[in-house]
Parts: C-alpha cells; sequence; structure tokens
C-alpha cells in the first residue's frame, strides 16, 4: 500500500538571523536554504548581496518580517576591493572583460576623486542590479541584451575611507 509522504509542518520561528553569507550565492539563495533548514513559516532578506560578493545578510522570520522594510532602508557599510583598470560587460567581477589598461595613478590622485563620492550624490543605477523596473529586476533585462533610462537617485555616502593601494587593486570602506 502506497502512503502519501506527510508534509512537513513548518514552524513558526520569530527573530532575526545575522547570516555570512559565502560566495556563491544569491541573497535569496541564501533565504531560501536557511528558511527550509529551519522549516519556518515565513521569511525575508533585508537587502541584496551579489552572489560575488560576502558578508552579514540579516534574514527575518515571522514577526521579524514586519521590521525587515525598516532593516532594508537602513544604512549599511560595505568594504569593497576595486580592481582598477578593467571594464567589464556587467560592471562587477561576473562580467566579461571589454578593456583592460595600465594603472598609473598615485594615492593623493585617488583621495580627490573619493572626495567627489562623500555626502549627498546622484547615483544612476546600473543595469545589472536587483532594483526592479515593471517587477523585474534590471539584471533580468540586462542578461536579455535590454538597456532601460534610468533615473538618478539621491544617495547620501555617509563614510569612504581609503584602506590600501596595491597597483591595480584597491581596497575601500
Amino acid at each position: 500500500m502506497n502512503q502519501v509522504p506527510k508534509k512537513k509542518t513548518r514552524l513558526p520561528i520569530n527573530g532575526v538571523l545575522l547570516l555570512d553569507k559565502p560566495v556563491g550565492w544569491s541573497s535569496n539563495d541564501a533565504l531560501i536554504k536557511t528558511k527550509r533548514l529551519l522549516n519556518a513559516i515565513k521569511a525575508g532578506h533585508t537587502g541584496t548581496l551579489d552572489p560575488f560578493a560576502t558578508g552579514l545578510l540579516p534574514l527575518c522570520f515571522g514577526e521579524a518580517t514586519k521590521f525587515s522594510a525598516d532593516l532594508l532602508d537602513a544604512d549599511k557599510t560595505y568594504q569593497t576591493v576595486v580592481h582598477l583598470g578593467v571594464t567589464t560587460t556587467t560592471g562587477d567581477t561576473e562580467g566579461e572583460v571589454l578593456e583592460q589598461h595600465e594603472v598609473t595613478v598615485t594615492v593623493p590622485q585617488i583621495e580627490q576623486v573619493l572626495e567627489q563620492y562623500r555626502g549627498d550624490i546622484l547615483q544612476v543605477p546600473p543595469m545589472y542590479s536587483a532594483l526592479k523596473r515593471d517587477g523585474k529586476a534590471l539584471y533580468e533585462y540586462a542578461r536579455e541584451g535590454i538597456t532601460l533610462e534610468r533615473e538618478a537617485r539621491p544617495v547620501t555616502i555617509h563614510m569612504l575611507e581609503f584602506v590600501a593601494y596595491e597597483a591595480p587593486f584597491l581596497t575601500l570602506n
């Protein structure tokens, strides 16, 4: 006699889990895997980290999902390593290299450029981003070869610190 397997009862877990997201997982991958592991009823993440990025990704469960939008809009801190002199199809490490140039900048020149990005600035979102247009992420359009017009958005950079420079790699906080 064949028995239908019992569906696992999901658990009413409430709270925030601070996950150190590994390279290779999208934020949604991390959410789905963690939700399954905990067998939680309801879950959401508080922002998007690219699959190539690592770092702290707060995941909200149950009642905590009610304030996940507040965390999504909260200030965040990043550390990045910039590969100067390389242009890719996606503007990040995942794209194909289009151009490569020798880098001959000095630390004072770098500091001068960084000053332009501190405070209130206008930023045009890249096509390879998770921002949505008509319910679809911009990166989905980009992968289809479609480039959409994007409005510059106000962004505040509270802190932009030079950490290290070993040409062609620049580390910033």
